[in-house]
């Protein structure tokens, strides 16, 4: 009897990942340190001076981390009620941050009590900056209005109600402590200048916004809302210079990177994206395990902070020289070329005695099951999440050998509403691709003769059975318009190649073109 022969699974060539600068710069980071918050991490901003400790807004409580910490150095607890937007002042020794109850509270970073708390806004405040002469506050709520704070005599300086719906974000200009900007779910951003009464600048982001960002400058804006990160010319009166869309659900958070050379978003897709500030493409991504709620980058690009809806914070630092001198010192060495071809050109001499090991071959299951002949439960392994996402070629070689056998319609046939739902969402989702088209295509043959009698019992059975058919209605169109095209290329090409061969001269073997006299050559004698 011959043994059984594992299944041959067709490799196919994969497409290499492009590698930039931008992608060795990003990826040096090391593994990521999770730290458990008590909620949904709201804010992260880095201190502006060494040794650039960060503080981390959840809950009700604000924790300022080092940056290699992984418990809180210092804790802010005296919120009875959430807390919003802790931030640092430019000289590192005060933090702000606004309350569910509308007071803005001061505090000195290395005190324990509250300083002031500034009392005005009848709603929750998430929006609290301070001016970049460091004597004012800004703050924005709930109530509709941004107000600016005195610090020194913890009085209101000035209140504008120009918004008509939730002030959740805002900036201040580093440059001039009269500009701060700030942004609302009305779907406008604003530029308010201290010495006027309103506002001297308005523009529309279409989507409530979520995040500002103020370029060093001062020349340039960026606001995130929606799906949409949009940059703005500050010198052109607030004119849009880009709109972007490449997240899939609501950014949520900016920021810059310390040279201002790229610009990072946050999204509840669960996705960073970092853009080139020059051309404003994604030259890189990371990906995260929950919805990104806040991002923050230590100077340098030391460190990369996010905070996510599942009150995970998420540090990732970055390797210095020193780590890989250390790894690779720490790499085991390996044997060397002569332990592998030791005794490789021995001759065995007369008496020697020839000891054979075999080789024990281990099957994978779907092989096991195969070769017993358990084909139903063969194809419900390779219907697996781990084997049908990330290796769809070898759920498409087990379906080719059940097809070989003549045992596919039995093993697709008997199938519940969750296996028959397993299966048909992996139809929808490889049966357009040309490496497993001739294979799928049969297959949905099968199932649609096997289960066309229980058609009309199940909607989601129903749905899915719709959407294949209109996917393969939109591939059979898709066929259709490139036959065409096709077609009209070979005319074009045609018709090239007969201009060519109309304009090219025909000469005779050892005559004159046609058209042309002979010429006649005068020898002398």
């Amino acid at each position: 009897m011959t043994t059984y022969k594992p299944l041959r699974v067709q490799s196919y060539p994969k497409l290499g990942e492009k590698v930039t600068q931008d992608t060795i710069y990003w990826k040096n980071y090391k593994t990521a340190v999770q730290i458990k918050e008590f909620g949904a991490v709201t804010k992260i901003d880095f201190s502006p001076l060494s040794p650039y400790n960060y503080a981390v807004t959840a809950s009700t409580r604000i924790h300022v981390y080092g940056q290699y910490s992984q418990e809180p150095i210092k804790t802010f607890s005296r919120f009875k009620v959430p807390a919003y937007c802790g931030t640092y002042r430019d000289d590192g020794k005060l933090l702000v941050s606004g309350c569910e109850d509308g007071v803005v509270r001061l505090f000195d970073i290395d005190g324990k009590g509250i300083l002031r708390q500034l009392s005005g806004h009848t709603k929750a405040v998430h929006l609290t900056d301070f001016t970049s002469d460091k004597y004012r506050i800004l703050s924005g709520s709930d109530d509709y209005t941004t107000r600016l704070w005195d610090i020194a005599n913890s009085t209101q300086l000035l209140s504008y109600s120009e918004h008509t719906d939730y002030v959740r974000c805002g900036t201040t200009s580093k440059l001039n402590p009269d500009l701060f900007v700030t942004g609302s779910y009305d779907h406008t951003i604003k530029v308010f200048d201290a010495r006027t009464d309103s506002s001297v600048m308005t523009m529309d982001h279409g989507q409530p916004v979520e995040s500002v960002l103020l370029f060093p400058s001062g020349g340039l804006l960026v606001s995130a809302g929606g799906r949409y990160v949009k940059v703005w010319d500050m010198l052109k009166g607030g004119q849009e210079l880009v709109s972007l869309r490449n997240h899939h659900k609501t950014v949520t958070s900016l920021c810059l990177s310390s040279s201002g050379h790229r610009l990072l978003s946050g999204s509840l897709d669960r996705h960073v994206k970092v853009y080139s500030t020059t051309t404003y493409k994604v030259v890189h991504s990371f990906d995260y395990a929950a919805s990104i709620l806040s991002l923050a980058l230590a100077p340098e690009d030391k460190v990369i902070v996010v905070g996510m809806t599942n009150g995970v914070l998420n540090v990732r630092h970055k390797k210095q020289a020193e780590d890989k001198v250390e790894a690779a010192s720490k790499k085991r060495r390996r044997p060397a070329y002569r332990f592998f071809v030791k005794g490789k050109d021995y001759m065995p001499k007369q008496d020697d005695l020839l000891v054979s090991k075999s080789v024990k071959t281990h099957l994978k299951k779907y092989d096991r099951q195969l070769k017993s002949f358990e084909v139903s439960e063969a194809l419900n392994t390779v219907l697996q999440p781990h084997i049908r996402v990330k290796s769809p070629e070898v759920t498409v070689a087990v379906m080719q050998e059940l097809n070989r056998r003549g045992t596919l319609k039995s093993a697709l046939a008997g199938r519940d509403e969750k296996n028959l739902t397993m299966l048909l969402s992996f139809l929808i989702r490889h049966i357009v691709d040309p490496r497993f088209a001739p294979v799928l295509v049969n297959v949905a043959d099968m199932i649609l003769d096997i289960y066309i009698l229980v058609a009309g019992q199940s909607a989601v059975i129903d749905k899915q059975f719709v959407k294949l058919q209109e996917l393969i209605e939109k591939e059979i169109d898709y066929q259709e318009e490139l036959v065409e095209v096709l077609g009209m290329m070979d005319t074009l090409f045609a018709t090239m190649t007969a201009k060519k061969e109309a304009a090219a001269p025909e000469r005779k073997p050892n005559g004159p073109v046609d058209g042309q006299e002979p010429s006649v050559t005068m020898e002398t004698a």
